[in-house]
């Protein structure tokens, strides 16, 4: 199994910026992509930032040039560095991983969120 667990979490005005954390720990091979994703309240969870191992980025065009994804793939944890806020960015944040947990067996995993609130 694979724990993720995030941090960063927080409030912060219209404009600020914030950091998300997420560490994966458990057992596992290894992990191919790792990424965010958030859900506003009344709306369906929506990816915002993945990367791939090899380093490949893909980000949902609301956060493109305002968002920066990176990975420390020697400690298995994911990062999003989130400036220039706005209060539509809004919502539980969650981690998302794909691991290997056997020779041919890969599953996706979820952590528990982090709470960001934007202020106007």
């Amino acid at each position: 199994q694979v724990q993720l667990v995030e941090s960063g979490g927080g409030l912060v005005q219209d404009g600020g910026s914030l950091r998300l954390s997420c560490a994966a720990s458990g057992s596992f091979f290894s992990i191919s992509v790792m990424g965010w994703y958030r859900q506003a309240p009344g709306k369906q969870r929506e990816q915002v930032a993945i990367l791939m191992s090899g380093g490949d980025v893909n980000y949902a065009d609301s956060v493109r040039d305002r968002f920066t994804i990176s990975r420390d793939n020697a400690e298995n944890m994911v990062y999003l560095q989130m400036n220039s806020l706005k209060p539509e960015d809004t919502a539980l944040y969650y981690c998302n991983a794909y691991a290997q947990i056997s020779r041919e067996l890969w599953r996706e995993y979820w952590g528990q969120g982090t709470q960001v609130t934007v202020s106007s």
